[in-house]
């Protein structure tokens, strides 16, 4: 080790070796003078890099919590009215609130949603878990306190009575603290129809 030491240096005198790499500077030492505009701008963008990741992971981590209210803001004791319009077939319910315009549909349940078996969609007890959710979502999400209710059957044509749900809806709705407004019967009566279904000799059961 030490002869091929001794070797290279005298090579080293005598001109042989011409191409040798210079020793890295230590860290003490000061940098180029003509290399520091490169190393400022790539330190800054490091830097900005840096900064935007961290406040990248600060906004992930520290989400703001904000209550939004959909409502109107009202003063106390004032009652913010929508429209209920319970459509009550014999196969299912419909609670559907509006605002008092009707154009603007703000909850809309069914007691379809409420229960599994088909056969108890137009159940007193599904209108009744329909109601509870729409006054629940009226009060707490919307600022509705109040109702006026619009009810209706089938009409038309076919039946003039309400379904089974019709009632149970309504009690819903009034014992769930919603106040209640008007109450208006519309179904839809025909002035002059087509003809109904059933023949000649009717529906023979």
């Amino acid at each position: 080790h030490t002869l091929a030491t001794k070797a290279a240096t005298a090579h080293y005198a005598q001109g042989f070796i011409t191409t040798h790499f210079p020793r890295p500077l230590p860290f003490s030492s000061p940098p180029n003078p003509s290399l520091l505009p490169l190393l400022s701008r790539r330190r800054r963008r490091l830097r900005e890099h840096a900064d935007a990741a961290m406040s990248g992971r600060r906004k992930t981590r520290e989400p703001k919590e904000e209550n939004v209210t959909l409502g109107p803001t009202v003063r106390e004791g004032e009652y913010v009215f929508g429209v209920a319009h319970i459509f009550a077939s014999f196969n299912d319910t419909f609670i559907h609130v509006t605002d008092l315009s009707g154009r603007e549909t703000l909850v809309r349940i069914t007691g379809g949603m409420k229960v599994k078996a088909d056969r108890d969609e137009s159940s007193p007890y599904a209108a009744m878990l329909a109601s509870q959710d729409v006054a629940q979502r009226c009060k707490v999400e919307l600022g509705i306190t109040a109702l006026h209710i619009k009810l209706r059957a089938t009409g038309g044509n076919k039946t003039k009575t309400p379904g089974p749900g019709a009632q149970s809806a309504l009690r819903a709705l009034a014992r769930s603290g919603m106040k209640i407004g008007r109450i208006e019967d519309v179904t839809p009566v025909p002035t002059d129809s087509t003809r109904r279904k059933g023949g000649r000799r009717g529906r023979r059961l």
